[in-house]
């Protein structure tokens, strides 16, 4: 197959949509050698700033000169922004390789009487194998959905299982409650493991803290066993010193905007210091240039200026709590245009009680996937706030009729799914 058939395939695969259990990608896996098996992996869940996390613990094992697999999803422009070696996308004549491995096995799967993969478990499969045959000093493995029943979740034996938050989202899968919700995350936490946490949130720091005891589990969390500092924050990005486990870090930088991911950092950097009891030996200096390099799109990313455009996927209600702060904080404008679009299994009236009361026009557009539901829906709760609300359904036309209203001094946001911020990030770059 050639790339683009080999990626019509796996789109294919949507068809499957999501399935409980592991079944289907332990046997793949098995048809595939066991590649998971002989990949050091550190995993990462949690509901928001798991994406972030990852990419600063990547980025400084590379910077420690180790080999690093990443593997991250959703992805915004390419399938191969999700399997990552030291920073760099897997190549598409190797992705269409892999694929067109792979699909002999999945038709076979389905003779012997299994259900037929779905498109994330076929992704998980072809980037574990990826990092298998790339020889990768360490993979760091992002969840897809909640943990236990994500298809990340065939790591027997993780280096480090880590935990960013636990907040609403995803209820239709994961539960209505916090603690429903954390009990699904808490099971990447594996016998005799090492786990970090970042969650404050009292129920769901309950349940980790019980999972772990009943697996025997070595809990660091992050404001105990990690603290911080904040300095100087601008849109550039903040200024901030640690204090781990390994001692006092002095003065990092990073170029992410939000002082959201001064914990993001907290938490990376707290992983790499238990790494230590793995084996694995990071410096002070690896970790200061790996969070100074840290890269990570749509995420309060400044697209352009006079007027400003800023993207960020606040896709639940934590992000657009996160988002309206860095707006307050870093940002000073005459008026807010907001363009969102939003998933229909997504907390919409919270975000939009947390977002419209700030705008002063509200574009609502279709996210391109078949979750979006009711979509118009956000148009409806926007109206209860904003001045101004108006319905796109194409989400380049939105961003196109936002920016026809904006004056040099004005804001442009552009936020909600990754469908609704990758459509116009792609625009936006022509």
């Amino acid at each position: 197959m050639t790339y683009d058939e080999a990626i019509d395939f796996l789109k294919g695969l949507a068809k499957f949509g999501f399935r409980f259990g592991l079944d289907r990608i332990i046997r793949l896996l098995d048809m595939l050698g066991n590649p998971q098996c002989k990949l050091k992996v550190i995993h990462v869940g949690g509901t928001n700033g798991k994406g972030s996390t990852s990419a600063m613990i990547a980025g400084i094992l590379q910077s420690a000169g180790y080999r690093v697999g990443l593997f991250t999803s959703p992805h915004l422009h390419s399938y191969t922004e999700r399997t990552r070696v030291n920073g760099e996308d897997i190549p598409e004549e190797k992705m269409a390789e892999l694929i067109t491995r792979l699909k002999p096995l999945l038709e076979r799967m389905v003779a012997e009487g299994h259900e037929h993969p779905t498109e994330f478990e076929v992704n998980t499969a072809l980037s574990l194998l990826y990092f298998y045959e790339e020889r990768v000093d360490v993979v760091v493995l992002e969840v897809g959905l909640g943990g236990a029943i994500d298809s990340t979740n065939v790591i027997a034996d993780p280096l480090v299982a880590v935990i960013t938050n636990v907040g609403m989202d995803h209820m239709d899968y994961l539960g209505n409650t916090i603690e429903e919700i954390a009990k699904v995350k808490a099971g990447i936490i594996k016998p005799r493991g090492l786990v970090v946490t970042a969650s404050d949130r009292e129920e769901a720091l309950a349940v980790i803290e019980d999972t772990c005891r009943e697996q025997q589990a070595e809990l660091f969390r992050v404001g105990r066993d990690i603290t911080w500092t904040e300095g100087e924050a601008n849109r550039q990005g903040i200024r901030f010193s640690l204090s781990g486990l390994n001692g006092h870090y002095p003065e990092l930088y990073l170029p992410l905007l939000g002082r959201h991911q001064v914990v993001n950092a907290a938490t990376a950097v707290l992983a790499v210091e238990v790494l230590e009891q793995r084996g694995i030996a990071v410096s002070q200096e690896s970790i200061r240039i790996g969070l100074a390099r840290t890269v990570w799109p749509a995420r309060l990313e400044v697209a352009q200026n006079d007027p400003t455009v800023l993207l960020d996927v606040a896709h639940n209600y934590d992000g657009a709590v996160s988002l309206r702060r860095a707006l307050e904080e870093f940002f000073r404008y005459r008026r807010l245009i907001l363009v969102i679009g939003m998933l229909g299994d997504k907390e919409r009236e919270k975000v939009m009680g947390v977002l419209s009361p700030v705008a002063h026009t509200v574009v609502v557009t279709r996210p391109l996937s078949p979750r979006a539901g009711d979509w118009r829906e956000l148009a409806r709760l926007a109206e209860r706030h904003a001045p101004e609300v108006y319905v796109m359904e194409d989400v380049r036309q939105a961003v196109s009729l936002a920016l026809s209203f904006a004056l040099p001094e004005d804001l442009v946001c552009v936020t909600g799914s990754f469908y609704t911020v990758a459509e116009a990030r792609k625009w936006l770059q022509g």
